[in-house]
């Protein structure tokens, strides 16, 4: 894949240094959430698309700028407008490119009006530092929300997927070193590391306009999640997403694979250091992540080259004189 140059910058060099902000009504995304994949994003389009101060796309997400959208769609988009209708056409003219065109990929929200708009799109997580750095640079005012959950709960949920829908062939779920060899496949392992993908998205975006959410939240209050995230993107939340209530989450009634104790506990070895690494860097909910699965952390000193910071871990046998 090859990306369009020269990009032609959003920032007026008239502006002597001060802030341009993409006003209201201007054809480009307010915001994007890039992921984690099976950590509540169908939930915030479900969320966000009734919303009276939000005009949504059509479809959940575009994948634009990771695949060129031309992943298969399992779900019929919306098509009950015009602007549905142009939006979905021009998504398909902006696909036969071969190249990243970042002007036309903003035009795709001029039927945003005078509401906020913007991306769904989970696999975004895995973009690397040169698209991110275009992305953030061509939109400098564009918002960025990650869903975090739990790298176990993340990956079987995953797994799950992929062998319902047919994208995994389907495996003995009770071998753990059979689950390990799904863990490695390329289209797992990328989003499952969320410490390494929250860390690009932040060299980049300015931190008033970047935010980590929980699926653990979402898990636990839903109502307030949904206030939190309305409030950051600049939406009422006191505005109903029309009958929809904030604790409706489709997804979790759907079959999963059973998931057994000795093959949990696999998964957790297998993702010790990265849930180290979350508790370290995210806070909020992930700071549980690691005793969940007996994971005691006695006075570990854990470099992240990421932030160059150095986190230091207590737990009470640290505190026993």
């Amino acid at each position: 894949m090859r990306l369009a140059w020269p990009f032609k910058s959003r920032i007026d060099d008239d502006l002597n240094g001060e802030e341009h902000h993409c006003s209201t009504g201007d054809a480009c995304p307010d915001f994007l959430c890039v992921g984690a994949q099976k950590a509540g994003t169908s939930w915030l389009y479900r969320q966000l698309e009734p919303h009276p101060d939000f005009w949504m796309p059509p479809v959940k997400e575009l994948h634009y700028l990771d695949t060129l959208n031309r992943t298969k769609r399992f779900y019929a988009p919306r098509s009950k407008d015009g602007c549905d209708v142009c939006f979905l056409e021009s998504m398909k003219n902006l696909s036969a490119q071969s190249y990243i065109d970042l002007q036309n990929y903003g035009e795709l929200f001029r039927h945003k009006g005078a509401l906020l708009s913007g991306d769904i799109s989970p696999a975004y997580s895995t973009l690397n530092d040169e698209v991110i750095e275009l992305v953030v640079n061509y939109f400098p005012n564009l918002k960025v929300i990650f869903l975090a959950r739990d790298p176990v709960e993340r990956a079987w949920s995953q797994l799950s997927m992929g062998v319902r829908l047919g994208m995994i062939s389907r495996f003995d779920a009770t071998d753990a070193e059979e689950v390990i060899r799904n863990l490695l496949n390329p289209g797992v392992l990328t989003r499952s590391h969320p410490s390494k993908a929250i860390a690009r998205w932040k060299r980049y975006v300015r931190p008033q306009y970047f935010r980590v959410y929980f699926f653990d939240d979402l898990q636990k209050d839903p109502a307030e999640l949904r206030r939190s995230i309305l409030f950051f993107l600049g939406g009422d939340p006191d505005k109903p997403s029309g009958r929809l209530k904030p604790d409706a989450n489709n997804d979790t009634g759907r079959n999963k694979l059973r998931l057994t104790a000795k093959v949990r506990a696999r998964m957790a070895q297998f993702f010790e250091q990265e849930l180290k690494a979350c508790a370290s860097q995210l806070g909020g909910a992930a700071k549980n992540w690691p005793a969940r699965y007996g994971f005691s952390i006695v006075c570990l000193f854990w470099q992240v080259a990421d932030y160059f910071d150095l986190f230091v871990w207590f737990d009470l046998d640290c505190l026993t004189l």
